[in-house]
């Protein structure tokens, strides 16, 4: 009973040690690249509409939009500076170009697509791309990162967004983003 016991069990112990060896480890047809790594960032974006020359411009709007208590079906485009520092004085580092439009019939809320491009640094001329909700006056709103370019190839993470200023007179606003992305 144990030789046929051991017979019966032998393969398969046999099948996990070699798998368990060869775990991560290259194949004649396969190979480990790079590992991936957690980044986080912390920037400040700016979104100026207002005076002679604003980052963020109407492109759209719907024939409804000027009675709508939300301003829904508005659509902006933006090439707004991305800072160090909640200042539009502080570092430049990149820009944030895309697109929101006000998608709320029931409160202030934003669908945005954008680019967070880089630069500065080992980051000049890379990518972070987020596309996701805003509820622009719920105190951190979270969006998710979606992919990226150069350096941010393969990203995935999200980011959340703290209102830091914002002007009812002129609708310009500057947010603090902490991006968490995983990327190569």
């Amino acid at each position: 009973m144990g030789s046929s016991l051991f017979k019966s069990v032998f393969p398969f112990i046999v099948f996990f040690f070699v798998l368990a060896i060869s775990e991560g480890k290259p194949h004649g047809f396969s190979r480990v690249l790079k590992k991936e790594k957690l980044s986080h960032f912390r920037l400040y974006w700016h979104d100026i509409v207002g005076g002679s020359n604003p980052s963020a411009v109407q492109v759209a709007a719907a024939p409804t939009t000027n009675t709508s208590a939300t301003l829904f079906g508005t659509v902006m485009v933006i090439d707004d500076a991305l800072t160090e520092g909640p200042e539009l004085s502080s570092k430049l580092v990149g820009r944030a170009q895309g697109f929101y439009t006000l998608s709320s019939q029931s409160e202030v809320g934003l669908l945005m697509s954008m680019n967070f491009a880089f630069m500065e640094g080992k980051y000049n001329g890379s990518t972070i791309t987020i596309l996701g909700r805003n509820a622009v006056f719920t105190k951190v709103r979270e969006m998710p990162v979606i992919g990226g370019s150069g350096l941010f190839r393969f990203a995935r993470g999200y980011v959340q967004a703290r209102t830091h200023t914002f002007n009812l007179k002129t609708g310009d606003a500057t947010v603090e983003y902490n991006i968490y992305v995983l990327h190569y």
